[in-house]
């Protein structure tokens, strides 16, 4: 289906004022930032067009897009042409198998009060929320580290799903893109409490990237007895469920005294027990966090539930480790089984060296050391258009082993970048763990703020920075 419209962005104009004329507002920097990511992942600039309720894009205008997103807020909820034009798409797509309409929530909005179109689709949750106090803030820093904890993460989750609605659209349901190497079987990815939703959504991202059917694929129900039946309709048309069980106890729905965490483990319970004594497949992988100093009381009875309950059902594995190491074993379960069975891959590991062209004479005998070291060195492209470059930087993505970032002349901006780009690997199509990430700066160079980026941090004179990044290559080889 061919369309001129890529992506329309749909909402109220009140949710794009600036407080002073000329600024960039709050839409207006979300389809800057959109139409970047879905470059990256598309590899083609995209069409994206924002209209406001008080823009004249009539009805025919709408049944030539392809995708909508709708920035859902109360102001959007009011506006009698907002809902004209969100029920007309609806109307015009209405006959596709897979979901051309998305909701991005700049604010907080209770379920109850979003249009009936959108209520139960996912939502993407773009404002900031302290995760110790629950205070919520509207993005106003979007490079913040904040920002690329929250706003950044479902910047990617939302380019990902419109990148895969446009192929499917383009391509039809059998789209020859993807390597299909798992023939789609479905996994029940749990909800999670608040404080694992990001690694929840970066465990989604990869399993959906190896050919998954990741479940569930709409905001589950407020009322406990519609959610338990949505929770066990998934359940029973998957293979697997994974639980991420943290700190918080979790939203508890309407009707129920227990959190919808807790549901969905009870049920994935007595799933497993009636699919095995029907002779059919069912298997459950739970991940407990290793520090629960800051978990409450309630959540700790519940964790040791967990623990006992499991201890004795078959086809149940629980784990508490860090969860890097949860996600390494869940590869080799799920994702890599099938990549084993081809032939091995006796190539050299790489390192992806990752530098600016201002830094490219620096970066220089870095290079060449990593070489001596027996590794085969991945470099970015500096040469022919944009779209060239950011090829060859995706293509280095999928196949490096380990990564070095050089930080010399570029600022602060740039490095997180890149950190988030390699944050992202998983979505562009990697199928195998990244075993190490560096980052090297000159001396005296401040590097407070990367102390939790999951990164080795190589700083100091030339001598002393390349006795360390020989001792993280050689922890690479191991």
């Amino acid at each position: 289906m061919a369309t001129d419209i890529d992506v329309l962005i749909i909402y109220a104009e009140k949710d794009n004022e600036t407080a002073k004329k000329g600024d960039t507002g709050w839409v207006g920097h979300f389809k800057h930032f959109l139409e970047l990511m879905l470059f990256q992942v598309l590899g083609t600039k995209p069409n994206v067009v924002m209209k406001s309720e008080f823009d004249s894009a009539t009805s025919p205008t709408l049944d030539n897009v392809s995708v909508m997103v709708a920035v859902l807020t109360r102001d959007f909820t009011q506006s009698g042409r907002c809902l004209d034009a969100l029920e007309t798409f609806h109307k015009a797509s209405q006959d596709s198998p897979f979901s051309r309409l998305f909701k991005v929530l700049k604010s907080p909005l209770p379920i109850a009060e979003h249009p009936p179109r959108l209520r139960y689709l996912l939502g993407y949750d773009m404002y900031q929320q302290d995760i110790e106090t629950g205070q919520i803030k509207e993005y106003s820093d979007f490079f913040s580290e904040e920002a690329e904890r929250q706003y950044w993460m479902k910047m990617v989750d939302l380019a990902y799903d419109i990148h895969e609605s446009l192929l499917m659209l383009r391509q039809g349901e059998n789209k020859t893109g993807a390597r299909n190497i798992f023939k789609r079987k479905t996994i029940y990815l749990a909800e999670t409490g608040h404080d694992l939703s990001v690694q929840r959504n970066i465990i989604k991202r990869e399993l959906q990237r190896h050919g998954y059917i990741v479940l569930p694929s709409a905001t589950l129900p407020a009322q406990v007895g519609e959610l338990e039946h949505a929770v066990r309709k998934d359940m029973e048309s998957s293979v697997y469920s994974i639980h991420l069980i943290g700190t918080a106890y979790g939203e508890i729905p309407e009707g129920s005294d227990r959190s919808v965490v807790d549901i969905q483990n009870q049920l994935a319970t007595e799933i497993t027990a009636e699919r095995h004594a029907r002779g059919e497949d069912f298997a459950r992988l739970i991940w407990i966090a290793p520090n629960l100093r800051n978990a409450s009381e309630r959540q700790k009875t519940f964790i040791d539930t967990i623990k006992r309950d499991t201890e004795a059902q078959d086809g149940t594995e629980i784990l508490q480790n860090p969860l890097e190491d949860f996600k390494n074993i869940m590869r080799e379960e799920l994702l890599e089984s099938d990549v084993r069975k081809g032939p091995a891959d006796t190539a050299a590991r790489s390192i992806y060296m990752v530098y600016d062209r201002v830094d490219a004479q620096q970066a220089e005998p870095i290079r060449e050391m990593i070489e001596k070291s027996g590794f085969k060195v991945l470099t970015p492209a500096f040469e022919g258009d944009l779209l060239d470059v950011r090829k060859k930087h995706i293509e280095n993505l999928r196949s490096f082993d380990g990564a070095v970032i050089f930080k010399g002349k570029v600022n602060d901006q740039w490095v997180r970048m890149k950190v988030l780009d390699l944050l992202k690997a998983p979505g562009f199509g990697r199928r195998k763990p990244i075993q190490g990430k560096a980052l090297v700066t000159e001396a005296g160079t401040n590097v407070e703020a990367y102390k939790n980026q999951n990164l080795t941090l190589i700083s100091g004179d030339s001598s002393r920075s390349m006795e360390n990044l020989k001792n993280f290559l050689q922890d690479i080889k191991a």
